[in-house]
């Protein structure tokens, strides 16, 4: 059965977060996502209090832009993070908006191999390898983690392109797809990454998919359209309510896990 989430957005206001984790946990619902959005708001702040609060409750990130992070201090956060929470952190890492990069000095001129460079030096940390390179913007000498988690998470790779959706599979454990991506896309979009997957990590693939509500629909609209992406491929469906008539985020929290949720197959 597919994980069904809701998204909390960074345009909202990190005070909102909690009411919104508690709906998510209460109602049932498998994951809640976040974003980290450069000047907004930070994806592991948001999830290590999203963590504290709730008991069972899997929290995505989607996504840390690699640009802005050097991979060492990303491995012992999300470290961290897994071994007080096993089992229930799902990381993903992107390119990050380009001209947000470009704001901070920190936009480079090969996105996509800074990105390959940076998930393969990721997962190895996180596995507890002790490891050295000296890429064209990873470098690392003799580095490992003390803490490493006992229940590594998963790291998925945000894409959108057909060369960075084939690296999702090459270097990551799974895929973000953004709702940019349709149902009648998803197909090819996930025969991409596993085209990219012959030199990639033995591990069960994750593919997930954000996916828009606009306003108040039915929940049947709701669970018909998240069985077709799960039949296109996807194993996580995490949703986000978009328009002037939408409700409060703990609301459709609370509407995806008790009225949205029941209706899938």
């Amino acid at each position: 059965m597919v994980n069904l989430g809701v998204i909390f957005p960074p345009d909202l206001a990190p005070e909102q977060l909690r009411p919104v984790a508690l709906a998510a946990e209460e109602s049932g619902l498998a994951e809640l996502w976040l974003w980290e959005d450069c000047f907004a708001e930070s994806g592991i702040a948001t999830a290590a209090a999203v963590l504290a609060w709730t008991e069972r409750l899997r929290v995505g990130i989607g996504l840390l832009p690699v640009p802005l992070r050097n991979v060492a201090l990303t491995a012992m956060e999300l470290a961290t993070l897994a071994r007080l929470f096993p089992g229930r952190l799902v990381p993903g890492v992107g390119h990050g908006v380009l001209d947000w990069m470009g704001q901070v000095g920190a936009r480079v001129s090969s996105p996509m191999t800074l990105l390959g460079e940076y998930a393969t030096a990721l997962r190895e940390l996180l596995h507890g390898q002790t490891i050295s390179t000296s890429g064209r913007y990873v470098s690392l000498a003799d580095v490992g983690l003390a803490w490493p988690p006992h229940t590594v998470p998963p790291v998925l790779v945000g894409a959108v392109g057909p060369r960075t959706l084939e690296l999702a599979g090459a270097v990551g454990d799974g895929v973000i797809l953004t709702g940019e991506t349709s149902i009648e896309e998803l197909p090819e979009a996930v025969r991409r990454v596993h085209a990219g997957r012959a030199a990639g990590p033995d591990t069960a693939l994750e593919v997930v998919v954000f996916v828009t509500v606009p306003d108040r629909p039915a929940a049947a609209e709701v669970a018909g359209r998240v069985n077709r992406y799960v039949e296109a491929g996807a194993t996580t469906v995490a949703l986000l309510s978009v328009g002037e008539q939408a409700p409060p985020p703990e609301e459709f929290a609370r509407f995806a896990g008790r009225e949205v949720q029941p209706l899938l197959g």
